[in-house]
């Protein structure tokens, strides 16, 4: 069975020594009962808030002077980085042809996802919707339903199969690792959708998506063969031949890069590092099966120094963003990226993701999906039986 790693959470905190230089107290103190407040004390509360919030927010200022002075003269000449990187400065007349030019007139597309579950002892039910929108309108929703069914319908030995059916739900009670490589498979077929809808359904000069272009589930296959090979194939078409495009992150998943990026002005970017690493890393840790491993090798060796991973900041009342494009179009793609966040100042992320999103969950959404599962168990004369009203999403 393939295996893999997450690249999420608190990973880096294991241990009771790092436990305590996170928090600053032991963890048995932590667990110790006596030791938490009893009831809701709200001043106190707040004034502990205050207190650390403050000195954080201070903490972090003297850092950003910091960066500015010290750290952002020496980006491009540390060892390893690559070609143009460093800190560059945006003009608003740059992003007005932006506006004009390609956002306002139809040019760019953007693609957003989403999966909603319902899972039920005879039945489970994934939905997964992509929309795909521009300034123009939305340019197209297209949506799959995955059933899981752990009895068939016909069997030459019913009680067989019925005992079979205990044995394979009492492994998946015992077994979380298959639930997770289950909602690996879930995001990496809907990140995979997302970039097959930005490839082969628009016709946009410019494309933006959400996350990281070579996500960790799509490198890794999530477990699955087939989409490994798929997800590569798929992958190689975006950066190798259209290569016009931008993907910009809300996580904080890039910790070290954002901290850069608060020390930016609004209208700055700044170029870090290619993709090359961090594929390797995916390649190095996941255990693939048969010969995925010098596929996903070779992929990253080829396609990944091509692109470039870098921050900007849209505005100093909003966070600073993550974004890849290609190198050989970074400048200009992280404007395009600008040039929408500043469309919504307070928010300083691309308007056209939040519409895709908007689109996406209006058309996918959990009420619609739970409304429809209910409809069709009710028909099916189950009423409340299986319904667990347990609706999983992103």
């Amino acid at each position: 069975m393939a295996g893999g790693f997450p690249f999420e959470g608190d990973a880096d905190v294991v241990g009771d020594d790092d436990f305590r230089k996170a928090f600053g107290e032991d963890l048995d103190k932590t667990l110790n009962i006596d030791s938490w407040s009893q009831g809701f004390d709200i001043a106190d509360i707040m004034d502990r808030f205050r207190s650390e919030i403050s000195g954080a927010v201070d903490k972090e200022g003297r850092a950003r002077a910091l960066i500015r002075d010290e750290v952002f003269p020496i980006i491009a000449s540390r060892p390893g980085a690559p070609k143009g990187s460093g800190v560059y400065p945006t003009t608003p007349e740059q992003l007005e042809i932006i506006h004009n030019g390609l956002l306002f007139a139809g040019k760019v597309d953007a693609v957003y996802g989403t999966t909603t579950s319902h899972e039920s002892l005879p039945l489970g039910i994934t939905q997964l919707g992509i929309a795909l929108v521009g300034y123009g309108g939305t340019s197209g929703t297209f949506s799959q339903r995955l059933f899981r069914k752990e009895m068939t319908q016909q069997s030459t030995d019913p009680v067989q199969e019925a005992i079979a059916s205990i044995n394979h739900r009492m492994r998946r009670a015992a077994g979380p690792r298959h639930d997770t490589l289950t909602k690996l498979a879930r995001r990496g077929i809907r990140a995979y959708a997302e970039r097959a809808v930005l490839v082969e359904k628009s016709s946009a000069e410019w494309r933006i998506g959400h996350g990281n272009p070579c996500a960790y589930e799509l490198l890794s296959g999530s477990g699955y063969r087939s989409l490994l090979v798929a997800a590569l194939e798929l992958l190689r078409r975006l950066i190798q031949e259209h290569q016009k495009f931008v993907f910009v992150t809300s996580d904080m998943e890039q910790r070290g890069y954002l901290t850069l990026g608060y020390a930016l002005r609004a209208g700055e970017y700044i170029l870090i590092d290619t993709m090359q690493s961090f594929g390797e890393r995916v390649v190095n840790r996941w255990k693939y099966e048969d010969d995925g491993a010098q596929q996903a090798k070779k992929f990253v060796d080829e396609c990944c120094p091509d692109v470039v991973c870098g921050v900007f900041r849209a505005s100093e009342r909003t966070p600073p963003l993550t974004f890849y494009a290609h190198r050989e179009h970074v400048d200009f793609a992280v404007r395009v990226a600008m040039a929408d966040s500043i469309l919504r100042p307070e928010r300083g992320f691309p308007m056209l993701l939040d519409v895709a999103e908007t689109a996406c969950r209006s058309a996918f959404g959990e009420d619609g999906f739970l409304g429809l599962v209910h409809d069709a168990y009710a028909q099916a004369g189950a009423n409340l039986e299986y319904f667990t009203d347990r609706i999983k999403s992103r």
